[in-house]
């Protein structure tokens, strides 16, 4: 793992080469409480089906809503398929860096801050366009797909279903300097303590939505054994074995699968081989689907895309299905189990385990330091 100094001059620089903005977007007037101080955007298709679904797409560090749709594409899937899109937008006044403060529990609790305000946002969108209130979806990627989690887990009943890319536990950290220690991996707590994180997180409201986890294995930014901590905390939640009950290979990328009593998919895992920090994409194909460039990767496979078929939002023409399945084993392979503070979860053979790098050197380069968590959104 490249040290402490690399890391700093990474996050210093993630700023660089922004993608393009999309004008696709128009500003949602929040209506009820905003303890988070959040806008709000939304693309609503032309062609909207009767009692849409709505997908909630929360950008990551550096980025805006404009941003992170024209990179993800989820507009354009909207037009084709009939839903509604919401992104919710961190404010700089909030956080410089524009990351959502999943690290601070005054925003990640039920009813206060940034989670209070995307609660409300979502409520605005679905009295608007008279939303099926049975399909409601979240995702997002890294600061905002650790806010993801949060509202999975403080607002389950609300969600039919999420999906974190390249993100962390729900609890995982509550200050600055644990939120950049998870990120690189360490400290993550042991799974029976972060499934308890989200037990007691809402208030019993529940049910519990599924889980997609997605992850490049060579993320610099946001270490890959969260990965596997969010899969230990989701196992743990919906009460499953740590094995998985089927592996796949997509497109060349590891996929595990746990499923519930009914046999439904309530947990997965896509661990995106030789991708780093990012969301995975597919431009290859003949919809348009997303753009290539900053923290939006070529990977052969369509997170966006994919997700559409996991929450059976795509109408029954066959577009926008991700690619088969190369190859299915009925048994899972042998994993490697982790211990981390007391608890274990499995991990593919393919994750490797994080090792605590130090670096004698930082503790004279304060400055560097304090200015490149600003410049991440870990430090206000």
């Amino acid at each position: 793992m490249r040290n402490l100094a690399d890391t700093l001059s990474r996050l210093k620089h993630r700023a660089s080469g922004a993608h393009p903005a999309s004008s696709r977007l128009e500003q949602v007037a929040i209506v009820g409480p905003n303890p988070g101080g959040l806008k709000a955007h939304q693309h609503v298709p032309t062609h909207l089906d009767h009692r849409p679904a709505l997908v909630v797409v929360l950008h990551g560090c550096t980025q805006t809503a404009a941003a992170y749709d024209a990179g993800s594409g989820w507009s354009s899937l909207a037009d084709r398929h009939g839903f509604v899109v919401l992104y919710p937008e961190q404010q700089p006044a909030n956080n410089p860096g524009r990351c959502f403060n999943w690290y601070a529990r005054s925003d990640v609790e039920r009813g206060r801050g940034e989670a209070a305000s995307i609660r409300s946002a979502i409520e605005t969108v679905v009295l608007q366009h008279d939303i099926d209130r049975s399909r409601i979806f979240v995702t997002g990627l890294s600061a905002g797909g650790a806010m993801a989690t949060a509202m999975l887990a403080t607002y389950p009943e609300i969600f039919a279903g999420g999906a974190v890319i390249a993100g962390l536990p729900y609890g995982s950290a509550a200050s600055v300097p644990e939120a950049f220690d998870r990120m690189r991996g360490h400290g993550l707590a042991g799974a029976a303590a972060s499934t308890a994180a989200v037990l007691t997180a809402s208030g019993d409201a529940g049910p519990w939505p599924p889980l997609s986890i997605w992850h490049g294995d060579a993320d610099q930014t946001v270490a890959a054994v969260n990965a596997d901590a969010l899969v230990a905390q989701w196992v743990g939640v919906h009460n499953l074995q740590a094995r998985p009950d089927e592996v796949r290979h997509v497109a060349g990328h590891i996929h595990r699968l746990w499923r519930g009593a009914g046999g439904e998919v309530v947990v997965e895992d896509y661990r995106i081989a030789g991708m780093g920090h990012g969301v995975p994409i597919d431009t290859h194909r003949d919809q348009p689907c997303g753009a290539a460039g900053p923290y939006f990767l070529e990977a052969g496979l369509s997170a966006s895309r994919t997700l559409v078929t996991r929450w059976k939002l795509a109408k029954p023409d066959g577009t926008d299905q991700p690619p088969s399945p190369e190859a299915i084993e009925r048994e899972p392979r042998k994993h490697e189990t982790a211990a981390h503070d007391g608890g274990s979860w499995e991990m593919t053979p393919s994750v490797t385990q994080v090792e605590t790098v130090t670096d004698p050197a930082a503790g004279s380069i304060q400055g560097v330091i304090e200015d490149a968590l600003r410049r991440a959104g870990l430090m206000r």
